[in-house]
């Protein structure tokens, strides 16, 4: 496993400097030696000297054309991997304007794998023309020695898998990640965008399928069990701890994770929806049962204890039946009065 080494990087305005200086020498000798080839030919003495300053010079802007090209930028956010003839020498992650070793590698080079992999995509996705050029873009971009360490989004798409308990669910993701370490991502995964992405939709679907959907669908029968839909929070953890244990070789650390959607498939949706409506008719039924057996001890109570009315357990029982009636019935309830003897 690779580790990510820190190094510095010179100040590029120092060497602009020396470099400005550099090829103004560089052309003064070259100048210098065309002057005064021209004016020995004319005094006939010997052109030994103009030709080596002109050959100096030569192999001279040769050498600074190399130095120059060890400038480079780095904005906030982005860091830079330096490898020299294939060795790794360590990340430059100082913003601004820099100088390094001009022979430290601008890409990572490519031994065709990627690119036959992002061939084998294409051929199998049947993009078209315009995705396809994205997608061997993307490819090219990732073989680029300047890494971005901003955080980034990945919006995963909507996958169909199987809850705890076997039905078929519709879920999404959302992941916020970033890169941690430089050096594992680009030596020791081959795509570490690619790596991630693959790698958030394996977890999704790992977390999915240990979880029910709802508790009325969890054998144990408990309403203390972690279920996809009440326990947003919970899941969202266990999500982002198996990504964080799933990315860590790539050296990508996990920010934040959280479901985008959840929903039924559409082959078990209707059904579902009519098991939910009937499980609020129950659990409102419930209510107004608890509350009309309240109401009616209530008003038992209240008769009895004044003394006023004198009722035997029969006329208590009948009384507390056509309350509960008119507690409980749906439609509007229309007693008949007896204004004789209750006997």
């Amino acid at each position: 496993m690779s580790t990510e080494k820190k190094i510095k990087a010179a100040s590029g305005w120092g060497m602009l400097a020396a470099s400005l200086v550099g090829i103004v020498a560089v052309i003064a000798l070259f100048v210098g030696g065309i002057v005064l080839a021209v004016a020995t030919e004319d005094s006939g003495e010997s052109a030994t000297l103009p030709v080596i300053m002109v050959i100096a010079s030569v192999v001279l802007f040769i050498a600074w054309c190399i130095l120059v090209s060890g400038f480079f930028t780095l904005q906030p956010g982005q860091a830079r991997v330096c490898i020299l003839f294939g060795d790794y020498k360590g990340t430059v992650r100082d913003e601004g304007f820099r100088w390094a070793n001009p022979f430290y590698s601008r890409s990572m080079g490519s031994d065709g794998t990627a690119e036959n992999a992002t061939a084998e995509v294409i051929s199998k996705s049947g993009l078209s023309l315009g995705k396809q050029i994205e997608t061997a873009t993307k490819a090219t971009k990732a073989l680029s020695t300047k890494v971005s360490v901003r955080a980034r989004t990945l919006n995963g798409e909507i996958l169909k898998v199987n809850d705890k308990m076997g039905n078929p669910i519709e879920i999404a993701n959302v992941v916020v990640w970033h890169v941690a370490d430089t050096a594992k991502a680009l030596f020791d995964v081959d795509n570490y965008e690619q790596f991630v992405a693959t790698q958030a939709e394996t977890a999704l679907r790992h977390v999915a399928s240990i979880y029910a959907y709802d508790h009325a669908e969890d054998s144990s029968d408990s309403m203390d069990s972690i279920t996809l839909r009440s326990n947003i929070e919970e899941v969202s953890t266990a999500l982002k701890h198996e990504l964080t244990q799933r990315l860590s070789p790539a050296g990508v650390a996990v920010d934040d994770a959280r479901l985008t959607h959840l929903a039924y498939a559409p082959e078990i949706a209707q059904a579902m929806l009519r098991r939910q409506q009937a499980e609020a008719v129950i659990a409102a039924r419930k209510k107004i049962v608890e509350g009309a057996v309240t109401m009616v001890e209530m008003a038992v109570d209240e008769l009895g204890q004044h003394g006023k009315i004198e009722l035997d357990e029969e006329r208590k029982a009948q009384m507390a039946s056509n309350l509960m009636v008119v507690l409980c019935g749906e439609s509007e309830a229309h007693p008949i009065v007896n204004a004789g003897s209750l006997y």
